[in-house]
């Protein structure tokens, strides 16, 4: 089977800043990839590029075989590429129930009982089915993100791209959250932005280190995180050191 998702030679740049410096890589079907590299590495530009909000310089975008480097953003969310932010920004007055609906609706393209049917289907697989007609505005941290995740879902997302969406979370809230990425997997490709390392090594089936925009390793996750590459870029140590 081809992979859902090919990046080739992906380039841009501001000025003399490079976000994205000759980028490869292929994300399978039923696979999620970590994302990891300092802040400024061009990890959020990588997915504005495959979102459609910003436009490479260069390179090629294909999804499902298809070359989507011209299509805009809203057609890439439509086809299946779907953004889950760190910072949850729910429809505050509206029910649990209402967002996931208006994803169903707006995101998927669905309509009456089918709509409806899709976001009861996803609240209770993301656990929200007991909080449906809170207003979402009312929803502590951790439900807040699942709530995130759900949306997507009701988008009938088939590339679920993760901005670090454990952000802010106890130790015992990543573990839930962990628990529901995983179950989402075999559904979903998913690129998986975080800098909370035992969260992507329960999960990941490879993680990409970007470093000034390009790619520096990929690879099996307890092999990456171990890297004295790793430790030099995160830590400031000579390789040597490390």
């Amino acid at each position: 089977m081809a992979a859902l998702l090919e990046v080739d030679h992906l380039c841009k740049r501001y000025g003399a800043v490079v976000v994205a410096d000759d980028i490869c890589c292929t994300i399978d079907h039923a696979c999620c990839v970590g994302l990891i590299g300092p802040n400024g590495a061009g990890k959020s530009s990588l997915f504005n590029m495959l979102t459609g909000i910003i436009a490479p310089d260069d390179g090629v975008i294909r999804f499902e075989g298809c070359d989507i480097s011209e299509v805009a953003a809203h057609r890439r969310a439509r086809l299946g590429i779907v953004r889950a932010f760190q910072i949850p920004r729910p429809f505050a007055q509206l029910s649990v129930y209402e967002n996931v609906l208006t994803a169903a609706l707006y995101g998927a393209g669905l309509s009456g009982a089918s709509a409806q049917r899709l976001a009861v289907e996803v609240l209770n697989k993301t656990g929200l089915l007991a909080y449906a007609d809170e207003p979402a505005g009312h929803l502590r941290l951790l439900d807040r993100k699942r709530l995130e995740l759900a949306k997507a879902i009701a988008s009938r997302a088939k590339l679920l791209l993760l901005d670090e969406i454990a952000s802010g979370l106890t130790e015992h809230e990543v573990a839930a959250l962990i628990d529901l990425i995983a179950a989402l997997k075999p559904d979903h490709a998913i690129i998986w932005i975080e800098h909370i390392p035992h969260a992507l090594r329960a999960v990941a089936d490879r993680i990409m280190v970007l470093h000034f925009g390009r790619k520096v390793l990929d690879g099996a996750p307890a092999d990456v995180i171990a890297s004295s590459m790793v430790r030099e870029i995160y830590m400031g140590l000579p390789a040597d050191a490390a």
